[in-house]
């Protein structure tokens, strides 16, 4: 319990790191609108929790240069995307950014599909659970559950986590095409240089475990105090799309019982998220507007279209 306030920290520290277009950035591409990735590297630059920024403080996060970031965060405000706190001189962030992220998420059909699966998997093991996409270099939650006593640091819907060092994202690297695997480690390769070796060592150790057992282990390799489980979620032409995990303290649980008995659980969570994904979302109940007949097929008014996604 004394050490949640660390690892926030840590996880704060983590995502800052994330920051800054220098990253990847595909300088050769002709076709890349240099100035719009500038400016959604400053609402990047915000996290969850931490409230105002001031352009001196997002010119550090994003390594643009001070005079760059005022003149983005001011078309950023014009647009709605930032609100500009005058007594602070600081900026939050907007509305705007709030109905992008809204229609995003609430369009996914794999969160409808995950949420009680995981949800009952989280209460079952007394643990976290989460769906996560693919952010850049990293892995950001979409969907997160805790169980009924949970006292470890919670990781909630829009957290970051690297891909390298968990579970959850060495899972959905494993199930990249080769060539999108290998940009992508070549980047991991590059941001981890110091560590690289051991970083390495512990993505292939998981890659080998995910090709045996479907699910990969990690025992405080980005945190020293969490260990979890990873599985990668597959779109119905076999590619990768998002991973699944399951953490907890590591005084909480014992490796073993993670390799016997979490993995398995979470392999099978992944499967009926995708038979979730595959099956039609409940009929909506919105009022037919007066004079309109709703079609009617044998009685029965139509269903909304089937998912995109379907077991692999």
């Amino acid at each position: 319990m004394g050490n949640v306030s660390h690892l926030v920290t840590r996880t704060a520290a983590f995502q800052s790191s994330e920051n800054g277009l220098a990253e990847g950035a595909p300088t050769k591409d002709r076709q890349f609108v240099t100035a719009l990735a500038r400016g959604l590297d400053i609402l990047r630059a915000f996290h969850a929790g931490e409230g105002m920024l001031g352009n001196q403080e997002i010119a550090h996060r994003t390594g643009l240069p001070k005079p760059t970031v005022a003149r983005l965060t001011h078309t950023l405000t014009e647009l709605g995307y930032l609100n500009y706190i005058r007594r602070f001189r600081k900026y939050e962030l907007g509305a705007s950014v709030l109905a992008l992220g809204y229609a995003a998420i609430s369009s996914m059909d794999v969160r409808r599909a995950s949420r009680q699966p995981l949800e009952q998997l989280a209460h079952a093991l007394n643990a976290s659970t989460a769906l996560g996409g693919r952010d850049r270099h990293s892995m950001i939650y979409l969907e997160a559950c805790r169980g009924p006593s949970v006292v470890a640091i919670t990781h909630d819907v829009g957290t970051r986590v690297p891909m390298a060092s968990t579970a959850m994202g060495r899972a959905y690297l494993f199930s990249l095409p080769d060539a999108d695997r290998n940009k992508h480690i070549d980047a991991i390769r590059r941001r981890w240089r110091d560590d690289w070796a051991k970083v390495k060592t512990g993505m292939e150790r998981s890659f080998k475990e995910l090709a045996e057992r479907g699910f990969c282990v990690t025992w405080g390799e980005w945190l020293p105090e969490l260990c979890g489980v990873g599985a990668p979620l597959r779109n119905t032409d076999g590619t990768a799309a998002y991973a699944i995990n399951a953490s907890a303290p590591i005084y909480q649980i014992s490796r073993d019982r993670l390799e016997a008995d979490w993995g398995p659980r979470l392999v099978k969570v992944a499967r009926d998220i995708r038979t979730g994904m595959a099956a039609p979302p409940a009929a909506a109940t919105a009022p037919t507007p007066v004079g309109v007949a709703r079609p009617v097929t044998n009685g029965i008014a139509p269903r909304p279209p089937m998912a995109a996604m379907a077991r692999r």
